[in-house]
């Protein structure tokens, strides 16, 4: 009978992160990052919500330009939970976390066409605001990624908010 070799258990780590941007500069970034989440999560569901639930003479319209911006949000929401994820730092995926980071407001009750117009300017400025605000700590630690995922939010959600003001008059 051959005895079998005793076999050590080994737990396997992944190295620390070593970008070039400090673990506190990172952990601030990511900080951020999470409130852009929350926002652009919370303007995901609003857009989504509204999509569903609009009504009117515009119906169509915004029916389709809504179907078209939650799609847009959904993929803005992983491109940010992925880089807070190569930042090395868990991204917030909860109702209860991203209620707690977002500054975007829910919707009370479904709103006549215009107000969903009206508040999805609102969020799509409330957006650009947070990604501007993260602009500073980005540079000071030269995280160019980041900069770039904030250049490119900022460019859609501008123009998003500037077309949907355009239906307001």
């Amino acid at each position: 009978m051959s005895k079998k070799p005793a076999t050590a258990k080994s737990k396997t780590t992944a190295p620390a992160v070593n970008i070039g941007i400090s673990d506190n500069q990172r952990k601030e970034i990511v900080d951020c990052l999470s409130h852009l989440l929350a926002d652009t999560y919370t303007l995901y569901l609003k857009t989504h919500n509204f999509h569903w639930n609009v009504t009117g003479p515009m119906f169509n319209t915004l029916h389709l330009m809504f179907e078209a911006q939650y799609n847009e949000l959904a993929l803005a929401v992983d491109l940010i939970a992925e880089r807070i994820r190569s930042l090395g730092y868990p991204a917030p995926g909860s109702y209860r976390e991203f209620a707690k980071l977002s500054s975007i407001p829910e919707a009370d009750g479904v709103p006549s066409a215009e107000d969903m117009i009206r508040q999805l300017v609102e969020g799509q400025e409330a957006v650009v605001r947070t990604a501007r605000s993260i602009f500073p700590m980005v540079d000071a630690a030269s995280d160019e990624p980041t900069a770039d995922v904030l250049t490119q939010r900022m460019q859609v959600h501008e123009k998003t908010a500037w077309m949907l003001r355009s239906l307001l008059g």
